[in-house]
Order: structure tokens, then C-alpha cells, then sequence
């Protein structure tokens, strides 16, 4: 008893010594996890807001924030999430980025209301008594895995589109992935989605942030799905005007997919570019 005693106070100590050092709100790495989506959103609520918000599902995640060039993104989509809940969580700050990317490929999902709640009006503080623990620990995170600096990720870039796109064959995961994304109906969710979403974008839009919706590239056999055929057919119609849409137009040649939904590391990135390109056009953003 006495040893844990013990131990309970030198962490204890440790982390005060780390909340005095580094402060209470700092930075720690993204992970794929839940808890990895729990640390994006303490980042998102706690530091300066961004220029540029996405939003979205696990296929919007694929698009690291390393590998944009642009300054000052940061990419809230949610491994098997919905766009709702990123797009409920932004619009509930008092501060808005300037810009916000809105994933529609994925519309089937109910919005996370435990997320949400967490984290509105920048809520997800831990308490106070945990504070100087979880700081020690972000202290260690960041430490043994710091983001990578812009030149390091300047190269890791360079050295990703310097590869000959991908031959991997992914024709068993392609063909289970269609056969499940035939069956079932998304309409009910993903039209109460859409109401929900146009609802989030005009307040939004009323306090002074562009939206824009986009479409992240499937592999052909998934694009022509049922459950890809339906939902773009509900979202088109909820969102006729084009001008709320982003055109993500990279070369289709070049991209990979490891199922068929979610981009490899180097067309991911192709993405990225298509999506920098698309927002410079639409003086949406500006290169450093």
C-alpha cells in the first residue's frame, strides 16, 4: 500500500511538473482508435481554430494532415463516424475556421450525440484532478511521436508520389466490399443526414464560414454499388446547386485502394493535391 502510495505521488508530481512546463492543453498525436478520435477533438477545441475543418468517415481520415501543404488544417473526420457529428462539434465553437470540408460518401451512420455533447462549446476537459496526469502523458506522446516537422514532411510527400502507384492485389477485399455495399437501404438515414447537413452548412455559412461538400474517390466497382448509387442520388438532390461543391478531380489512373473504399498512402495524397487545388481555385485558400 505504502509503494503504490508512493507511486501515486511521484506521477502526480511528474504530471504537475509537466502542466507547469508545457500547459494544460497540450498537444497530442492522432491516432486510428476511438481514443486516437477523443485526442483529434481535445486538439480541435483546445488550440487556436484552423483555416481549414474536414469532416467526415474513415475515408476522409486517409487524408492525413501531413500531407496537405496548405498551413493550418485539421482533419476531424471520424473512423466510422459520420460527417454530422465532425460538422455539429465545428458549428458549436465559438470560433469557426474558414473553411470547411464536408465528406459525403458516407451517409448511413446516426450522428454520435455522446461526441457531440462532449464537445460543445469547447466541452471534453478532463478533470482537474486528472489534468496534470493526462499532460504528463501527451508530454510523452509528443515526444516519442512528434509530427513530423515541414521539411519532414515535405520529403515524406516527395518520396510518396517519386513510387510507381501500387500493385497490390486487392480483389478479395474489392469483391467482399460490393457485396456487402448491394445490400441493405441507406435512405432513411442518409436523407435525415442530408436535413441535418443543410441545416449545419446555412448556419455556418450565416456566421461567415465557406462550406463545401466533396466526394472522395471509389474504386469503380464501389462507385457503381447500390448503397454508393443511392446515397449520391439523395445527397445531389438535397444539394442541387453546385457551387456548394468541391470538384475533386485527380487522375484516376494513378489512385489505389487497399478495399476498394479507402485510399493507399500515395493516392491519398493525389487526393490531397486535387483537394489544395480545387480550394486555391476557389480563392478558398491560399499556398504558403
Amino acid at each position: 500500500m505504502i509503494k503504490c502510495i508512493c507511486v501515486a505521488a511521484a506521477l502526480l508530481l511528474a504530471g504537475g511538473l509537466a502542466t507547469a512546463r508545457f500547459g494544460a492543453a497540450l498537444r497530442q498525436p492522432a491516432v486510428t482508435t476511438r481514443d486516437g478520435s477523443l485526442v483529434t477533438l481535445n486538439r480541435y477545441v483546445r488550440e487556436p481554430t484552423p483555416d481549414i475543418v474536414l469532416v467526415g468517415s474513415s475515408v476522409t481520415w486517409r487524408l492525413k494532415e501531413e500531407y496537405f501543404s496548405l498551413p493550418r488544417v485539421r482533419n476531424l473526420a471520424l473512423a466510422g463516424g459520420s460527417p454530422v457529428t465532425g460538422l455539429e462539434i465545428v458549428a458549436k465553437q465559438a470560433r469557426l475556421p474558414k473553411t470547411v470540408l464536408v465528406e459525403t460518401n458516407v451517409l448511413s451512420r446516426e450522428p454520435d450525440g455522446a461526441l457531440i455533447e462532449r464537445f460543445s462549446h469547447g466541452a471534453g476537459a478532463e478533470a482537474p484532478l486528472l489534468r496534470p496526469v493526462r499532460t504528463a502523458v501527451a508530454a510523452y506522446e509528443t515526444w516519442n511521436h512528434a509530427p513530423p516537422d515541414p521539411a519532414q514532411a515535405r520529403a515524406e510527400r516527395d518520396r510518396l508520389l517519386g513510387q510507381p502507384p501500387s500493385t497490390f492485389d486487392n480483389r478479395v477485399y474489392l469483391d467482399r466490399t460490393v457485396e456487402q455495399m448491394n445490400e441493405g437501404d441507406p435512405t432513411v438515414p442518409a436523407r435525415a443526414n442530408a436535413i441535418r447537413l443543410r441545416q449545419l452548412i446555412e448556419e455556418l455559412q450565416r456566421r461567415g464560414a465557406r462550406v463545401f461538400l466533396t466526394e472522395i474517390p471509389f474504386a469503380p466497382e464501389i462507385a457503381d454499388s447500390r448503397f454508393v448509387r443511392m446515397t449520391g442520388a439523395i445527397i445531389h438532390e438535397a444539394f442541387p446547386d453546385r457551387a456548394l461543391w468541391l470538384p475533386i478531380d485527380p487522375p484516376r489512373s494513378e489512385l489505389r485502394w487497399a478495399d476498394g473504399v479507402h485510399l493507399d498512402e500515395r493516392s491519398a495524397l493525389i487526393v490531397v493535391r486535387s483537394i489544395e487545388s480545387a480550394l486555391t481555385e476557389r480563392g478558398a485558400a491560399r499556398r504558403p
